[in-house]
C-alpha cells in the first residue's frame, strides 16, 4: 500500500431504492481517513427544496445524498439548491445545469464526488465528468459501499413483502458487513 493510499479519505455509501411509488434515499454515517474511522454519524443524505424553489419551496421536494469530501458536499448541495431555484420543478435540467458547471467550472472540476439525487419522479447520478445518469430499474449505489449495496437492493427488489425503506435498510446492512468504509449509522430520506 502506498502512502498517498494509506492517508485518503474513505467513507460513504449512499443508496436509492424506488419502489411502488415512493423513492428512499440512504446513506451510512462512516467516515475514514486511512485505517481509522474519523466519524461514525455524518448525515450524507438531506432534503432540498425542489418543486416550488423558485417561490421558497418546501424542503423535501427533492432529496439528496453525496460521496466526496465535506467541503465539497457543501459546495455541490448548495450548486444544486441554485440550480432547483432557477429551474422549480425540472429536475433533470437543473442537475445536467449542474453538471456542466462541475465540468467546466475550474474550482468544481477538481473535486471528486459524486451525488445521487430524487424527487418524486426520476432519479439520477451527477458525476464530475458530467454524466447525468437515470437508472432504468430504480436503484442506485455510490461511494465506497455502493456496489455491495446496489447488489443487496437488486436481490431483494422483486420481494413482494419488502417495500422501498426495508429493500434500503437492509441492503445498507449488508453493504456495512462487507465494506470496512460503511457502517450501520442510517440516516434515510423518503419521497
Amino acid at each position: 500500500m502506498s502512502d498517498s493510499s494509506a492517508s485518503s479519505w474513505h467513507g460513504t455509501t449512499i443508496l436509492a431504492v424506488r419502489k411502488a411509488g415512493r423513492v428512499v434515499l440512504a446513506g451510512d454515517g462512516q467516515v475514514s481517513f486511512g485505517n481509522t474511522v474519523m466519524k461514525s454519524n455524518a448525515r450524507k443524505v438531506r432534503r432540498m427544496p425542489g418543486k416550488g424553489a423558485a417561490k421558497g419551496g418546501q424542503p423535501g421536494d427533492v432529496i439528496a445524498g453525496f460521496a466526496g469530501a465535506t467541503a465539497d458536499a457543501f459546495t455541490l448541495f448548495e450548486r444544486l439548491e441554485a440550480k432547483l431555484e432557477a429551474h422549480p420543478g425540472q429536475l433533470a435540467r437543473a442537475c445536467v445545469e449542474l453538471a456542466k458547471d462541475w465540468r467546466t467550472d475550474r474550482y468544481l472540476r477538481r473535486l471528486e464526488a459524486m451525488m445521487a439525487v430524487a424527487d418524486t419522479d426520476t432519479t439520477l447520478v451527477l458525476t464530475g465528468t458530467g454524466d447525468v445518469l437515470e437508472p432504468e430499474d430504480g436503484l442506485v449505489g455510490i461511494g465506497s459501499g455502493g456496489v455491495y449495496a446496489l447488489a443487496a437492493a437488486r436481490a431483494l427488489i422483486d420481494r413482494d413483502e419488502m417495500d422501498a425503506e426495508q429493500i434500503a435498510r437492509r441492503a445498507m446492512k449488508i453493504a456495512a458487513d462487507i465494506c470496512i468504509y460503511t457502517n450501520d449509522s442510517l440516516t434515510l430520506e423518503s419521497l
